[in-house]
């Protein structure tokens, strides 16, 4: 694997985890009261997890099979739950 590949993933890896702290922080403080809370966020949040994972999962099997390389493999298992989390991000930040 190529250094500079690995450091994408790194990059993609780290964005991963901020944006999902932050949605993580939005929705416990929509949660507390602290901030407006979208009726039925709670429910959005539990029903998106299985989807994101199965696409994840189905992208990493894909790219595996396809002979892939590890960091391949990785970045097509992030892609549809970053974008996922991205777009929450986005939408609880309005």
């Amino acid at each position: 694997m190529n250094p500079l590949n690995l450091m994408k993933l790194s990059t993609q890896m780290a964005s991963l985890m901020l944006d999902t702290q932050a949605v993580m922080t939005l929705r416990l403080m929509g949660m507390a009261g602290a901030l407006p809370h979208a009726r039925g966020e709670n429910e959005r949040m539990v029903n998106e997890k299985g989807p994101a994972m199965a696409k994840a999962y189905a992208a990493a099997t894909k790219a595996a099979i396809g002979g892939g390389r590890p960091d391949q493999i990785m970045t097509a298992a992030m892609e549809p739950v970053s974008k996922k989390v991205r777009a929450n991000r986005k939408r609880l930040t309005k």
